[in-house]
């Protein structure tokens, strides 16, 4: 092998390049079948999970999804996202309460609350 006339010998010295391959081998396998947090796709085809394990999970987030949904159309009030928080409903939800509650009040007054509340629908 020729040595290289040019820059500082120091340089090229083998002991400063070398890495420790044993110990950079081994954390590298480790890493790579430890596998990474929340990088299972839950709808992966190529995933080796059980059918039961799929639905389970299918069926926990469509739990989930209802529990978020029903949550949404229990609460009626505008008003109650800020209340639940802690914070003084804005303008534009005292407006709809108010608005709200008029016409719960007509619809009262017309005898249709505890229908539907869809006028000119036939029972």
């Amino acid at each position: 092998m020729s040595r290289s006339s040019v820059g500082n010998p120091q340089t090229y010295e083998a002991g400063d390049m070398r890495d420790s391959k044993s110990t950079s081998k081994t954390n590298h396998d480790m890493s790579y079948r430890e596998g990474k947090k929340n990088s299972h796709l839950d709808n992966d085809s190529k995933d080796q999970r059980s059918i039961a394990n799929r639905m389970a999970s299918a069926e926990k987030k469509g739990k989930e999804h209802n529990d978020d949904h029903n949550d949404d159309h229990k609460s009626k009030d505008p008003r109650d996202a800020a209340l639940k928080h802690g914070n003084q409903p804005s303008k534009g939800a005292k407006i709809d309460a108010e608005l709200q509650a008029e016409d719960e009040l007509r619809l009262q007054e017309k005898g249709m609350k505890g229908k539907d509340g869809m006028p000119g629908k036939k029972n």
